[in-house]
């Protein structure tokens, strides 16, 4: 029988257990040390983490949405989807900095 060792797509760690079925049939995986769920292989191009990345990336180097679609290959609603996600975590952790460091604004 061949072991297959997994890493957290999200946390790099290999504290990974299985956690049930997608309706599509694929194995899901859940993280003991960060809580995420998530799978080793996706249908769709969206859903990749190496995807997010990209988006991100092509956004500070000044794509646009649909560029930015078309070169990946997804909705354009993923792309903004995960733009949205990325600004309230940056907003998060700006006003988080200013709680911690009062006198610097």
């Amino acid at each position: 029988m061949a072991t297959i060792t997994l890493k957290c797509a999200i946390c790099d760690s290999e504290d990974v257990v299985k956690n049930g079925r997608q309706a599509n049939g694929k194995q899901r995986y859940k993280c003991r040390d960060c809580g995420k769920t998530f799978q080793n292989e996706y249908k769709n191009n969206g859903s990749k983490i190496e995807t997010k990345f990209l988006i991100i990336k092509m956004a500070m180097n000044g794509s646009g949405i649909r560029d930015t679609a078309r070169v990946l290959e997804i909705s354009p609603n993923t792309v903004l989807d995960v733009l949205k996600k990325l600004k309230i975590f940056l907003s998060m952790s700006t006003r988080d900095m200013q709680i911690l460091n009062p006198e610097k604004k």
